[in-house]
């Protein structure tokens, strides 16, 4: 009986270990702890921590290499708070280095990070339980801040002397001259679309009226030419080409009178001796009438 008892005991015992194990092992997850992984804890002292809390995690150039473990606080001393934080076991801190404290997003949340300095040396490390130098980093707002203030002031600045140009353009004569200008232009623009819209109304049909009347005529011609039979149109005019070059040949083979009158150099040459003792006859006639004429009221003498 009382080894039957004994044995529950034991076994509530063990599942006790076991539950309480488990609690603790959840919990340090939960908060991003490795228990079986060994970590190296180190210090560092702030005036002002900003709203860090417990479990806020450390990185080391981005990457996550720790978590602080626990914020001490004496309002007494001038640097309250004691902030101690654990990272692997197997990152070594160099002297020259600085716990910096920074605004881990935009919605203020605050996170640690080891900033390696460049004068820092690889030979002398940081051991486990130190305190390493503090520094509060700029806040992304107040890096943005930096960063914007300038440009907004530049575009400000650029803004105002647009301003300003656009204000002499204003209230310059010419801009009101080309107002006028425009003005004219847009009542000219009015007078002659009226002109237009009145063309439109009264002239225009009459033109489409015009219009469809030589077009009915064109049709109308069309008709017409497609009842001319240009077949035999053409044939009588090749039929009337044929007889010009027959025609043609037989003048220049001098058949009949007009070929010989034109090809017959005799013939040229005696018509020509005949034009120029006709025009000798014409003169010596006009020069000595008396010689071809006698002409008296009398009775011509013997």
């Amino acid at each position: 009986m009382k080894s039957k008892f004994f044995r529950r005991e034991v076994k509530i015992g063990i599942m006790t270990i076991v539950a309480i194990f488990i609690l603790y092992f959840g919990l340090n997850f939960l908060k991003g702890i490795d228990i079986f992984n060994p970590v190296s804890y180190y210090y560092a002292v702030y005036n002002n921590i900003g709203g860090l809390v417990p479990s806020a995690p450390v990185y080391i150039k981005g990457y996550k290499a720790g978590q602080v473990e626990e914020i001490k606080y004496d309002f007494m001393k001038e640097k309250s708070f004691l902030v101690k934080i654990s990272m692997n076991k197997d990152i070594n801190v160099p002297l020259g280095a600085e716990i910096e404290l920074f605004d881990d997003g935009l919605m203020g949340g605050k996170a640690i990070q080891v900033v390696f300095k460049e004068y820092a040396s690889e030979q002398k490390l940081y051991k486990s339980g130190d305190t390493i130098p503090s520094s509060i980093g700029a806040g992304l707002l107040a890096q943005l801040s930096g960063e914007l203030v300038p440009k907004i002031e530049s575009v400000v600045s650029e803004a105002d002397s647009t301003l300003r140009a656009l204000r002499k353009v204003m209230e310059s004569k010419e801009l009101s001259n080309s107002l006028v200008s425009i003005e004219t232009t847009t009542g000219q623009l009015a007078l002659s679309s009226k002109k237009l819209n009145s063309l439109l109304s009264n002239d225009f049909p009459k033109i489409i009226s015009d219009v469809n009347v030589m077009t009915s005529d064109f049709k109308q011609i069309s008709g017409n030419l497609k009842k001319i039979d240009f077949a035999s149109t053409f044939e009588q005019v090749d039929y009337t080409i044929k007889n010009l070059n027959l025609i043609t040949d037989k003048i220049n083979k001098s058949e009949g009178s007009i070929g010989l009158l034109l090809n017959d150099k005799n013939l040229y040459l005696n018509l020509t001796n005949t034009a120029s003792s006709a025009d000798n006859l014409l003169i010596d006639l006009k020069n000595n009438p008396k010689r071809y004429v006698h002409f008296s009221l009398f009775g011509s003498k013997k």
